[in-house]
């Protein structure tokens, strides 16, 4: 069990992407980095200044960019390709597909700014999709880190790992979950606390809104469990099941559509294994209006107030 530590202090999750992969790129001559104009957006300043003879950057042309990628695994080294998630998973798509999964290369994707962090932009900048396209991919796993202690070692995970993976990142500020020195294992959910009544499960921007949420409910008499589901795919089943079993009810919340991600993964298992009543939160499958990200997040029913009341209400039909 990982406990979880007490902290104020919200960190930007690109940070810890950017200087976790200059200290592997200074260990690791074939590790490279690709992006789509977006040195700026993706931390990228240091890495261009200390290797800028492996820094590639395509320019907006994001299926190039996929392919640039894939053909460099070929050739024995290790990109890492940096866009804007929306861009990546939408304009790339079909690129992931046929060279980075179906072909199996040791691509690492990593996609800046997801969910509604772009919030003012709009729409054609949310990227409340990527979940869904790219968890039906073979050979892809897909990952959303819950703050800078497990993105750090998400990125040292997937530079070690032979195989493609997505990684979705935000540049929504949030604070320490995890201790330091955390290992990132994938496919599996860490515990930040135990319950007996309901599990609040969740990944990056929402984990540490479920934990204000579980000190709500405590104050109120319930005794909630969280657990931080990083990996989506593959997804923590044993814990999933236990969950379903132990508690008898689970509440999920995402930065992302309630179709096709983390909560539609979730279901998945439960309905399989341990049926228990459920809900899901996230955006209800409509494009997410102009506003500041923690807005968008509020106004979708996911303040940690808000995640309370639902459990509350979940809870009157166990």
């Amino acid at each position: 069990m990982d406990a979880p530590i007490s902290t104020t202090a919200l960190h930007d999750c690109r940070d810890a992407f950017a200087a976790t992969l200059e200290a592997l790129a200074s260990a690791d001559q074939t590790i490279v980095a690709v992006c789509n104009d977006s040195v700026g957006s993706s931390k990228l300043g240091g890495f261009k200044s200390k290797f800028p003879e492996r820094l590639i950057n395509v320019g907006i042309a994001e299926q190039n960019m996929v392919g640039v990628s894939a053909g460099l695994a070929n050739g024995g080294r290790i990109p890492f390709v940096c866009a804007a998630s929306c861009f990546l998973t939408g304009r790339a798509l079909e690129q992931i597909k046929a060279d980075i999964s179906y072909s199996n290369a040791n691509v690492k994707l990593i996609g800046i700014s997801s969910g509604m962090a772009y919030g003012e932009l709009g729409p054609t900048h949310h990227s409340i999709e990527d979940f869904a396209w790219t968890r039906v991919l073979p050979n892809l796993p897909v990952i959303a880190p819950c703050d800078r202690i497990e993105t750090a070692a998400a990125i040292e995970w997937a530079a070690s790992y032979a195989g493609p993976c997505f990684l979705r990142l935000s540049r929504v500020g949030v604070p320490d979950l995890l201790p330091e020195g955390h290992k990132f294992v994938p496919g599996r959910a860490n515990l930040l606390r135990d319950g007996r009544d309901v599990t609040l499960i969740a990944n990056g921007t929402l984990t540490h809104r479920m934990m204000k949420a579980a000190d709500i409910l405590a104050r109120q008499g319930v005794d909630a469990r969280v657990l931080n589901m990083a990996t989506v795919r593959p997804i923590d089943e044993d814990a999933i099941v236990a969950a379903a079993r132990e508690t008898g009810a689970i509440v999920t919340a995402e930065e992302h559509s309630i179709y096709g991600g983390l909560g539609s993964a979730v279901a998945e298992v439960v309905v399989d294994n341990a049926p228990v009543p459920m809900k899901r939160l996230g955006v209800p499958g409509i494009y997410a209006p102009t506003g500041s990200a923690e807005f968008l997040l509020d106004e979708f029913g996911m303040a940690p107030s808000a995640i309370a009341e639902a459990t509350l209400a979940l809870l009157k039909r166990k």
